[in-house]
């Protein structure tokens, strides 16, 4: 008897021991994620640029602020960011409890890999080696060896550089510190350097600014990007690798890189490069017509001209072939309840368009947020109001929300296709059309911005 209370009670023993280490583990386990939730807020470590964060007409944004705002939401938390350029800098940062995640845009490098605890891999970028039309003609790695290379301290294509210096003992580059990779871009673009190595997303977001810029090759394979996370925090970890595994995370990306990426896709190095001409040799003349009509209507007179450029080119004489005339290319009904009597008038015209898309992003109600009221609003400029409604109407129906662009823009298309269009209220509609209507305004929009800011870099300097 006495030896099965002895076995009982090493056997208890052993069960609240083990009891006492798994609720320890648990605490352990809990207690990162709990400081972070106590403060109320989860701090993203992140650049300061368009495919990470910055500051936007309708408040913050950027791919990675915004997908760090959904997880940030998922948690019942803030967001806040912490802007840091340097990749050393941001895993120093992170490592002193400064923030929570590393958001950075770019794969890791292999030093600061080895620092971190990666999450899942959410996004595919190649390091390319882009010079200028009439530049450097390179195919290979070998090329390199005779011109010279300058890239940002910051590429992902740094490390593949000094891979390569394993196979090519004469390989040579300049490093700009100072220098970010979109700034090397610029810096190629003005013929300041000949080459540069980036990644595939920096150059995506960048090249419709810069047209002349030519992609020779791919440095490597495909990289990931991945958030970082400080190895002792092992609970925030495991709720960023579940979120991260989630179907809804995994749609929610999608649409993310449909709203930050798609509108690219639509590149025209004759187009654009005609566009940013145009904007000082025509633009000036209607410049203070589409300042005061925007004025007027609260809309962002930038964007009214961008709209106008799609529509006509700047030219107020412009006729389509169906019959919509003047600089804003309004119909003759259109027109009409405009008040407008002339639309080769051109003063009178850009006033009319402005008002008509003030008048159809009002429609649209508050409960559309913004940016995604105002691209609704252009692409019924192009299709029409009920048109964009049966585009909501069916975008709803397949679960999706009709409130947000990303959703809409995936569904327009469907109104070509007769299973769908026959049970709408207005019919047939050439919905890829829309499509690629906002999408070449959000172009031209963003070159327009960037054309008219302060004077850019246009050498090295130093």
């Amino acid at each position: 008897m006495h030896r099965i209370y002895l076995k009982i009670r090493i056997l208890i023993v052993a069960l609240c021991c083990t009891v006492t280490l798994t609720a320890c583990e648990s605490a352990l386990l809990r207690n990162d994620l709990e400081i972070i939730k106590s403060r109320g807020e989860l701090i993203l470590i992140t650049r300061n640029n368009e495919a990470c964060f910055y500051e936007a007409v309708h408040g913050p944004a950027g791919f990675e602020y915004e997908l760090a705002k959904q997880f940030a939401d998922h948690l019942n938390l803030r967001l806040r960011t912490l802007l840091v350029e340097d990749e050393a800098q941001m895993v120093e940062a992170l490592l002193q409890g400064k923030g929570d995640i590393i958001a950075p845009g770019t794969p890791f490098g292999s030093t600061a890999a080895r620092m971190v605890a990666l999450g899942p891999g959410y996004l595919d970028v190649t390091a390319q080696v882009v010079g200028r039309r009439g530049g450097p003609a390179v195919s290979t790695a070998k090329d390199l060896l005779q011109t010279p290379l300058w890239v940002a301290s910051s590429s992902a294509g740094f490390d593949r550089l000094k891979n390569l210096k394993g196979e090519y003992a004469d390989l040579r580059w300049q490093t700009l510190s100072e220098y970010s990779s979109e700034e090397m871009l610029q810096l190629v673009w003005n013929q300041a350097v000949p080459l540069t190595v980036v990644e595939s997303n920096t150059l995506a977001m960048n090249r419709r600014f810069y047209p002349e810029l030519v992609v020779h090759f791919a440095l490597g394979d495909k990289q990931q990007l991945r958030w970082a996370i400080n190895p002792s925090n092992k609970h925030l970890q495991r709720a960023v690798v579940q979120w991260f595994a989630k179907s809804s995370t995994r749609e929610m990306i999608a649409s993310l890189v449909s709203h930050y990426y798609s509108h690219l896709a639509n590149f025209d190095y004759v187009d654009l490069t005609r566009y940013r001409r145009r904007i000082f040799d025509r633009l000036p003349k209607y410049q203070p017509h589409f300042e005061h009509a925007a004025l007027q209507n609260g809309l962002d007179w930038q964007l009214i001209a961008a709209m106008a450029y799609q529509e006509s080119h700047w030219d107020p004489t412009a006729t389509s072939f169906t019959g919509v005339r003047g600089i804003m290319m309004l119909t003759r009904d259109t027109a009409k309840t405009l008040g407008l009597k002339d639309r080769l008038a051109e003063k009178e015209a850009i006033y009319a368009g402005t008002r008509y898309l003030a008048r159809l992003h009002g429609m649209l109600g508050d409960e559309v947020p913004e940016p995604d009221r105002t691209l609704m609003a252009l692409a019924a400029y192009n299709i029409g109001f009920g048109h964009l409604k049966d585009a909501r109407d069916l975008t709803a129906q397949l679960g999706k929300s009709p409130n947000s662009w990303s959703a809409v823009r995936e569904t327009l298309p469907l109104l070509q296709k007769k299973k769908y269009y026959q049970n709408l209220s207005h019919g047939y509609a050439r919905g890829n059309e829309a499509v690629q209507y906002v999408d070449r305004i959000r172009t031209y929009h963003k070159i327009l911005n960037m054309a008219l800011a302060p004077e850019g870099l246009n050498n090295i300097g130093g």
